[in-house]
């Protein structure tokens, strides 16, 4: 059972990061019947810490905190990507992993795990703007950068900022029920469970800087959307046979044809549903997949998750 949390801090640590797990697991929430975790702050770099945001958080704890938690939380901090962690850290970390106790990381908080070799083999998650990073660093990861957060328990990793509150609350939710978790997501305002993963927040622009040779058959595709178009058709375009078109393609876009414009069809979809009003009907037939059931099955394979879903995300309930 889920009792004992602690939070451990570094020197440039990120106060929204810590807040979150702060809410989720340092409230008493026990007149609506809710669980009190023994929650305590730890410091790895002595009692007073600077935060990213200008202003200093002092804690009496140190790592010797961690030794007695049932789940240890790691929140995001400057540079983490390339900073050196103290030693008794990583170690502490380690043993914690070993005895069975959870590790959960806030967005670059994941690089501490990665540092301490809990990412070896694993599934884990992280920022999109920091999964290349974190797979070169630490090769033997498993990156996963479409998801929100991964759990390889005892390990559990999520990426930005305010997917710490979708693994926060998952944790919760496995170890306690989907009421508390429910419960304390309603008194913290924000939804149980979101749908989708990263892909549906991640900016994707065109790759225009090494197509010397297609870069014009690129611009025509993306006005031509919604029109049914062949290799063939786009070799002819650029004066090429279908197999040379198809390998300079490749070469300097980094993907097929195919998957070129179904990126490009699935990029304007999502411009359609955040700032119009059109049907769904009509934003498949702009984007030139024909059907809304059509529209619909290909977003779910490119972003995790529904128009209908996408489109309150980012314009309101009242929107869908």
């Amino acid at each position: 059972m889920l009792k004992n949390v602690a939070v451990v801090l570094l020197d440039g640590v990120h106060p929204f990061e810590l807040g979150v797990v702060c809410e989720v697991f340092g409230l008493d929430r026990s007149d609506e019947g809710l669980p009190v975790y023994d929650f305590a702050v730890a410091s790895a770099e002595g009692p007073t810490l600077s935060t990213h945001a200008g202003f200093t958080v002092g804690t009496s704890h140190g790592l010797e905190r961690l030794e007695e938690a049932d789940l240890i939380a790691v929140p995001a901090g400057n540079s983490y990507m390339s900073r050196t962690y103290p030693p008794e850290l990583l170690d502490a970390l380690r043993r914690a992993a070993d005895r069975g106790t959870r590790v959960l990381s806030v967005c670059s908080g994941v690089f501490l795990l990665g540092a301490a070799g809990l990412l070896d083999g694993r599934r884990c998650a992280v920022h999109w703007r920091h999964a290349e990073e974190l797979a070169r660093q630490y090769p033997r990861a498993i990156v996963e950068p479409d998801v929100l957060y991964v759990d390889a328990d005892p390990v559990i990793t999520s990426a930005g900022t305010a997917a710490g509150i979708d693994a926060c609350l998952h944790l919760v939710r496995k170890e306690q029920g989907p009421q508390v978790a429910n419960a304390i997501a309603r008194r913290m305002v924000v939804p149980p469970h979101r749908d989708g993963g990263q892909a549906q927040y991640v900016e994707r622009p065109l790759p225009r800087s090494r197509c010397d040779t297609v870069g014009e058959v690129l611009v025509w595709m993306e006005e031509h959307l919604d029109e049914d178009v062949t290799v063939e058709q786009l070799a002819a375009r650029a004066h090429m046979s279908p197999r040379t078109f198809a390998r300079r393609f490749q070469q300097e876009t980094g993907t097929t044809p195919y998957r070129w414009i179904l990126r490009q069809r699935v990029l304007l979809a999502q411009r359609l549903l955040e700032g119009t009003d059109e049907t769904m009907d009509a934003i498949a037939g702009r984007t030139g997949f024909g059907t809304a059931a059509a529209l619909r099955h290909q977003f779910v394979r490119s972003l995790g998750t529904t128009p209908q879903a996408y489109r309150r995300a980012f314009r309101g309930p009242e929107a869908a």
